[in-house]
């Protein structure tokens, strides 16, 4: 497993970037990562670990939120991408699907769809193949395509917002937190789909999200920050099995389950961090 993650191509690459907001607070320090082609990719981490701010540098999203990436660059096919706007990103073929589901709630669920490939130029009968392609992997989105999407359930808006993003024919898809106020068996049917699409269609997932168990049982790869630093870095399978990750993360240790304010103790957080 970790012969084939490092043989593949490299598709994104970050390289030892800082995020500083309102020119005064530094969120990000020093991150690095990479994602491969054809690879799914999870960057884990409690809330305020800084993973939505990772994903919002790479898709160019910061400066509405007076942020900037001011030291490292990211690299797309090689190609650095840090001063792209993210339209430009899109037809290059990354987007990111935001957290908390955001749809256009007085379109339906289908209108939502259509709106992904706002910047195709490939013709009708090409979009709509693509609908097509969406509906064949959330059947339940075709059920509700007429429904208005703001009347819909959690669950089916977050199919709509990827099912959005996969309208634009990318190749990667940054996916926020996507198991957000999501009963448990809905968040293992969008990563059963995350991972078919994958698999599949080949499209390459970089997600960023809280639930360590079920992210790491689905990716290739793993990455994990605390205080806007990667921690940690390691293939899935293994990062599951670490004593650290099942401490402070899967709430497992050798002694059986525990919480994590039981286990968070400074001499692991002093090694971690040193």
């Amino acid at each position: 497993m970790l012969d084939d993650v490092e043989t593949r191509e490299t598709l994104l690459e970050v390289n030892n970037i800082e995020v500083i907001y309102n020119h005064v607070i530094l969120v990000l320090k020093g991150v690095s990562l990479s994602v491969p082609k054809g690879g799914i990719t999870a960057l884990l981490g409690g809330n305020g670990a800084g993973k939505t701010t990772t994903l919002k540098a790479i898709s160019n999203l910061l400066r509405g939120e007076r942020g900037e990436v001011t030291k490292g660059s990211i690299l797309y096919r090689g190609q650095p991408i840090d001063n792209l706007n993210p339209a430009l990103l899109v037809k290059k073929g990354v987007i990111q699907v935001m957290e908390g589901r955001h749809c256009f709630e007085h379109l339906t669920v289908e209108e939502n769809l259509l709106t992904g490939a706002y910047t195709r130029r490939d013709g009708k009968a090409a979009i709509k193949q693509s609908l097509e392609l969406v509906y064949e992997y959330f059947p339940r989105l075709r059920e509700r395509r007429k429904s208005l999407a703001g009347y819909t359930s959690g669950g089916e808006q977050q199919m709509t917002a990827i099912g959005r993003a996969l309208m634009s024919n990318p190749e990667t898809v940054l996916l926020d937190e996507p198991s957000m106020g999501l009963a448990p068996q809905l968040v293992e049917e969008i990563f059963g789909i995350v991972r078919n699409l994958n698999q599949e269609e080949g499209v390459s997932f970089l997600l960023a999200e809280q639930n360590t168990n079920v992210a790491l049982r689905y990716s290739d790869y793993g990455y994990i920050l605390e205080s806007g630093r990667v921690v940690m870095d390691g293939v899935a399978a293994e990062l599951r099995e670490n004593p650290d990750v099942k401490e402070f993360y899967l709430g497992m240790s050798d002694d059986g389950r525990k919480s994590f304010r039981d286990v968070r103790s400074y001499r692991r957080r002093k090694r971690w961090l040193s």
